[in-house]
């Protein structure tokens, strides 16, 4: 061994660093869906000549396998590096796929599993993303809707109450810690990205929408079976969650590209917030680029186009329902409903995501032919990164309750899979509770933990499941893992959303002075680079429960790609079409 390592280092020392392989895209071990489409793509580190390369699928011409030849770039945005691309490819039969490219001095292979899916089982797909929901987001919401009595829950939450569960690990191809981009986008396509991307590989394109591109759930079910898509949340409809169901871009903040995408793939219900990006250059507050009135443009495409909730219900049976409600993000309930903080007071008929999902139930399950529905309650991770754990718990009711809506929908039939999955986790946990009636001064003396984490006095909830106050003398001690300098209360923030941390002189983050001062504020150093100023993400596995024909394939830990392989597969998309 020490002989090979010293012959490997004088190499080095002779010749430079080791040369690099092509790139081959899809990746190694990608998982394929028979007859979804995707481009193939081989990148070479080096100008090579086309006469000496040999691209091979399963031994065979890579033109003869595919059936076209691809298109050769001897210097791929003017650097000196070639590449060869396939555009919007398919593979017809299943089995282990190798994938060789060689430029005459050197090659790299990697291995495909392609797969078909069997007969179909289910209908109707309802897909519900908790954003950044973590198991102490669904522990703080069973505690205050339904309460707690010597350690036993008083009745269950909805999403708990399914047959089928699995842990979901949710890593990027570059990193452990995933955004929403690009693990939505294994939701959606089955195939692995990177950070701030949907819909495609990140490979070494210079435009934003010229990576490798895989086909989304949306396309796939419309292209191969004229089945109807709905997208519903309560972010910007063009944020990373639900633009992954249409979306093909490197980065996410795309937004006036990702409306157009919206326009192109046109599911049958949108619904959600961010207006300002559907509305033409010279309308006040647009903040599009160009002259393009998108409401306009869906609306003659036969869309009936509504703004609040009074206009939704209107709509609700109508064939195709554009639904912008806020030209942001949609209000959070604990705001909504409550405290009237947010842009309540702007935008005073924001539909409840209940609504949303009634009405997207009530457009798409007109079509014969069955719908896939998401549905995301966006705010949970909006809040989590504001270190803001009440308002995101609320948006954890309010899921639940949309996830009652679709159980309610389903219970009358035996076709409709529901599966309900965070698509990232955040470091959250509930370490006991505190207590106001506890002496000393500093929040840690009203901190109990153990046999003193008493339970809390949250009022009982209303009928919706939420208590109608959060600002009791004995609360749950929700903490977080991530966080820039900031100043903790131990309270909820009743004027507004937390901001946790802002700009100081020398441009680094640091603690928002609004809270320092208040009585019991404790001054915490954070734990993030200085450029941060809100919490992040987590690697941690995230739950997923489901129920309904194909529900059974959900079980111990999966990735985060096989939600979309399980969901191709209870639809039966490469079954026949009459099935």
């Amino acid at each position: 061994m020490v002989k090979q390592f010293a012959t490997a280092s004088i190499a080095v020392l002779l010749w430079g660093s080791p040369a690099l392989a092509q790139t081959i895209y899809p990746i190694d071990r990608a998982e394929i869906l028979v007859g979804a489409q995707f481009d193939f793509k081989v990148e070479f580190p080096e100008r090579v000549d086309p006469a000496k390369l040999k691209v091979t699928v399963n031994g065979t011409d890579y033109s003869a396998a595919f059936g076209r030849p691809g298109t050769f770039v001897d210097r791929e945005d003017g650097k000196d590096q070639s590449a060869l691309i396939l555009r919007d490819v398919a593979l017809t039969k299943p089995g282990s796929v190798t994938v060789e490219a060689g430029d005459g001095t050197r090659s790299r292979s990697v291995t495909w599993s392609v797969y078909d899916t069997g007969p179909r089982k289910a209908k109707n797909v309802i897909l519900f993303i908790g954003d950044g929901l973590s198991p102490a987001h669904r522990v703080a919401a069973r505690m205050l809707s339904k309460g707690i009595t010597e350690g036993k829950s008083r009745g269950k939450l909805a999403i708990d109450d399914m047959p089928h569960m699995a842990l979901v690990s949710t890593s990027g191809t570059d990193s452990v810690v995933t955004d929403s981009a690009n693990s939505m986008s294994a939701y959606t396509t089955g195939h692995k990205s990177c950070v701030n991307a949907m819909g495609v590989y990140c490979a070494r394109n210079k435009s934003n929408l010229d990576h490798p591109k895989v086909e989304t759930i949306s396309e796939l079910v419309k292209r191969s079976r004229g089945m109807s898509v709905g997208v519903v949340t309560n972010t910007e409809i063009e944020d990373a969650t639900p633009a992954a169901m249409v979306a093909h871009t490197r980065r996410r903040s795309d937004y006036n590209d990702i409306v157009k995408m919206f326009f192109d793939v046109q599911p049958d219900v949108i619904l959600g917030g961010g207006s300002v990006n559907f509305l033409a250059k010279s309308t006040p507050g647009s903040k599009r680029t160009d002259e393009d009135d998108f409401i306009k443009k869906f609306e003659g495409a036969g869309y009936t186009f509504a703004s609040t909730k009074n206009e939704l219900a209107a709509a609700a049976g109508k064939p195709k329902v554009l639904g912008l409600f806020n030209t942001s993000n949609v209000d959070g309930a604990l705001d909504r409903l409550f405290l009237k903080k947010g842009t309540v007071d702007k935008f005073p008929d924001q539909p409840d995501l209940t609504d949303q999902v009634r009405a997207a139930l009530g457009v798409l399950s007109k079509n014969d032919k069955g719908f896939v529905l998401m549905v995301e309650s966006g705010r949970i991770d909006k809040y989590s990164h504001s270190l803001d754990w009440e308002r995101a718990v609320y948006e954890t009711i309010m899921l639940d309750n949309a996830v009652k809506v679709a159980k309610e929908f389903a219970a009358s039939r035996t076709d409709t899979l529901i599966v309900v999955v965070a698509d990232h986790a955040h470091p959250v946990s509930i370490i006991g509770t505190y207590d106001d009636e506890r002496p000393g001064q500093l929040l840690r003396d009203k901190l109990g933990v153990y046999d003193q984490s008493i339970t809390p006095n949250y009022p009982a909830a209303n009928a919706d499941g939420y208590p109608e106050k959060v600002d009791v003398s004995r609360r749950l001690a929700f903490v977080f893992g991530s966080y820039p300098d900031y100043c903790d209360l131990g309270k909820p923030y009743l004027d507004g959303e937390n901001v946790p941390a802002v700009a100081g002189p020398a441009k680094d983050m640091v603690a928002n002075e609004k809270y320092c001062n208040l009585p019991g504020a404790v001054r915490k150093t954070g734990n993030l680079p200085f450029s941060a100023n809100q919490g992040v993400h987590s690697a941690d596995d995230v739950v997923l429960t489901a129920s309904g024909p194909g529900a059974e394939q959900f079980h111990g830990r999966i990735d985060n790609t096989r939600v979309f392989r399980y969901i191709a597969t209870a639809l039966g998309l490469t079954a026949q079409a009459s099935q």
